[in-house]
């Protein structure tokens, strides 16, 4: 009778890691001949076959097979499987090591499916990272999997989000007769597992998770390739031609899931050109011409480009623009929307390239004294004179009027929004490298780049931008969707330039102190840029609306939906035209779109009988549109917090909630507190807004919780405690 489960173990090298992964397999309650372990000594150098053959002399579950020629990862794999008999095969790394537990946890599912109608194809398992200092860390994709349909067996388009987990082969227990079906192999160098794993998960009629750490995953261990620079690393390009032969010979599979194993694949091509230590530095040339190579081979007909940063990185390695690319990364001045052709991209791309020398400049300024009276504002990418960095501003310039400020804007568009009496420098400019060398003071409610260095006796206040309902910071590494990307230790460099941190309320404390870990000064002072709110007067609100063209009498509805991570910067969730109609002529609906977009909101022509429609997402100040309406309509924006302090109604619209609270992560169940009435369909949101103030006692917990520092006077406190204030 054959084995339930072949377990097949590559070996070469890792004499110091194979006894404790040998003595892993173990299975109490196994039966005899149920299990079969094939190790493949790949011509180790060291000690590694004769620690195989004392073990297998001691367990006869183990064969030992001895290379003449060593073959690599994937070439060992080969020959292990060509001997497996079980009905499912599982590839553990020799290096890595199985729980307690596990092997009795694994065979207890695979009896299961062996008996089922439509057994599973393949078994996807939990794992952690295991690091040199014993630390653990959980699976960073375990939210797109516990509690998804792959708990109960699903295919890969009805949860193809498990695209965008890893895709490694050791948390994979295939089903072998399924497996050589498939006619693929494993490839020769790094990443040789991707070109089995992807097909395998696309043409399975069935995948199934098994909700339990079973995989011990050793992180940063000498000579893995995650931390080895090598050539080897352009071995991903020949995977990745297999997987699309796969899919070539396979087309079934569909165009939605090719579009996102190529989106995938080059993702992983160009964070492992990014990454610093891996691609050497005399082939990085050749290396990013193989991404520009396989993007175009591989691109899938009708395509569209991704919204954000990612977008704009891949038009530039589309268009194969190296230095282009090179320049953008280096100076982090890649722009924060998408932008609608190549042609619209070129002239930012230009200017970037044009000013390669201004670094030489900036090393020059830095050689001059620090100008203790010179302080730096920026806010949003230097998008312009906004939020809490805007509010600071005016406040210092009535309590210390000796420090001369100077705002940071990207282009002279920029620069006539601003009002009349605010200097500034344009980016990039000689006068902007003077200033960044030689301020006392830099404000900013996201990161200056990280090419200019915090000199000694500078100050840095960071201001951030909005209460996190979503996770911040470190806490992206469980969400690697919505962090996209993003380098971690990147980050903590930036935190390490704070020396102070701004907060709106005790929960933003508490989440920033850990998302955000440094030795910066937690300032508890609510935001600057809500003291306008707390202030406010009926005159103010009066002629605003009255500026935006809203009618006396007309209900003022601002509907401003936030960021959704890899769908763009505007995710219209509400049907504009159908709730202009609902709402009738007694209302304004005043829609603005994320600050990350640029498309517009598209036709917002409504009828005689409807509610006035009016795109205000280019309106320079939010607060303006806060004090203008009457009510907010909006579903996981940071806008909501803001708003509270002004007691007015708040309706949320949230018919993705699951899923977003999945992908991106909350710090809080938005839908258990929320600030007014909660609406998941378009009918629901209609009769909230028509019935006025539906949820006024929700809104007074709400503003209880995140408001209890709106008192007008946050931009004293932050001015009086990081400037030198005179009297």
């Amino acid at each position: 009778m054959s084995p339930l489960l072949s377990i097949v173990l590559p070996v070469h090298g890792v004499e110091r890691y194979l006894p404790q992964c040998l003595e892993s397999l173990v299975a109490a309650s196994a039966a005899p001949g149920e299990v079969e372990l094939i190790a493949v000594d790949d011509l180790s150098p060291d000690g590694c076959g004769a620690i195989l053959d004392a073990h297998a002399a001691q367990d006869e579950r183990l064969r030992v097979l001895h290379l003449t020629e060593n073959q690599g990862l994937g070439g060992a794999r080969t020959a292990g499987l060509a001997e497996a008999t079980g009905r499912y095969v599982w590839f553990v790394d020799s290096d890595d090591w199985l729980p307690p537990g596990t092997l009795d946890a694994v065979l207890a599912e695979l009896r299961t499916e062996r008996d089922a109608e439509h057994p599973a194809d393949v078994l996807l398992t939990d794992f952690l990272h295991v690091y040199q200092d014993g630390g653990t860390e959980p699976n960073p994709w375990r939210h797109l999997l516990t509690g998804s349909p792959l708990v109960e067996g699903c295919t890969l388009a009805e949860h193809p989000a498990l695209l965008t987990a890893v895709m490694a082969v050791w948390n994979k227990v295939f089903r072998r007769d399924y497996l050589l079906d498939l006619d693929v192999a494993f490839g020769r160098g790094y990443y040789e597992d991707i070109s089995v794993t992807y097909p395998a998960l696309l043409a399975a009629g069935r995948l199934r998770y098994l909700d339990r750490p079973c995989y011990a995953y050793r992180r940063g261990r000498p000579g893995a390739i995650t931390n080895t620079a090598s050539p080897k690393h352009a071995d991903a390009f020949a995977q990745y031609d297999a997987i699309f032969a796969f899919l070539d010979r396979h087309p079934e599979v569909g165009p939605a899931l090719r579009t996102l194993v190529f989106e995938r694949t080059v993702k992983q091509a160009v964070t492992v050109y990014d990454t610093p230590g891996l691609v050497p530095v005399g082939m990085r040339a050749e290396f990013f011409q193989r991404i520009t190579g396989h993007f175009r081979r591989h691109r899938p007909a009708g395509y569209r480009f991704p919204g954000g940063v990612r977008g704009l990185q891949y038009r530039l390695v589309a268009r194969g623009a190296r230095r282009s690319y090179a320049e953008l990364r280096r100076t982090g001045q890649l722009p924060r929307t998408v932008r609608r052709s190549t042609r619209a991209v070129a002239p930012a791309v230009r200017k970037a390239v044009r000013g390669s020398a201004r670094f030489t400049a900036y090393n020059t300024f830095r050689r001059l004294p620090l100008d203790e009276n010179l302080a730096v504002y920026a806010a949003y990418w230097h998008r312009g004179y906004a939020c809490n960095p805007a509010a600071i501003y005016r406040k210092a310039r009535e309590l210390a009027p000796q420090i001369r400020g100077v705002w940071v804007v990207e282009d002279r568009a920029r620069a006539a929004t601003l009002p009349p009496d605010v200097p500034y420098v344009l980016l990039n400019s000689p006068a902007y490298l003077r200033a960044m060398a030689t301020a006392k003071y830099f404000v900013n409610n996201v990161n200056f780049p990280h090419t200019m260095v915090k000199r000694p006796g500078s100050v840095h206040l960071q201001t951030q931008h909005g209460t996190p309902l979503k996770t911040m910071g470190m806490d992206l590494k469980e969400f690697p969707v919505a962090a996209d990307g993003m380098d971690f230790e990147r980050l903590l460099e930036a935190v390490s330039r704070w020396d102070y941190l701004v907060s709106s309320n005790p929960h933003t404390s508490e989440q920033f102190a850990r998302a955000f870990p440094g030795g910066y000064e937690m300032l508890d002072t609510g935001y600057p840029r809500n003291d306008r709110l707390a202030l406010a007067t009926p005159e103010e609100c009066a002629a605003l609306r009255e500026g935006l063209g809203i009618e006396p009498g007309s209900t003022a509805v601002l509907y401003a939906p936030t960021h959704r991570e890899a769908q763009g910067g505007y995710v219209p969730l509400a049907d504009l035209r159908e709730l202009a109609q609902r709402l009738g002529p007694g209302f304004t609906l005043l829609v603005r779109t994320h600050y990350f977009h640029d498309g517009g909101v598209g036709d917002l022509t409504a009828g005689p009988q409807d509610a006035r429609v009016l795109d205000v997402s280019d309106h320079p100040m939010v607060e303006d549109l806060f004090l203008a309406s009457d009510v907010l309509v909006t579903d996981y924006s940071s806008m909501m917090f803001d708003y509270a302090v002004l007691d007015r109604p708040i309706a949320l619209f949230t018919p993705d909630w699951d899923e977003y609270r999945r992908v991106r992560g909350v710090y809080f169940d938005l839908m258990a507190e929320p600030p007014g009435a909660v609406a998941t369909d378009q009918d629901q949101l209609a009769e909230a807004l028509l019935a006025g103030d539906p949820e006024p006692a929700a809104r007074a917990a709400f503003r209880k919780r995140f408001c209890p520092w709106d008192d007008g006077g946050a931009a004293e406190r932050v001015v009086r405690r990081v400037f030198p204030v005179r009297g």
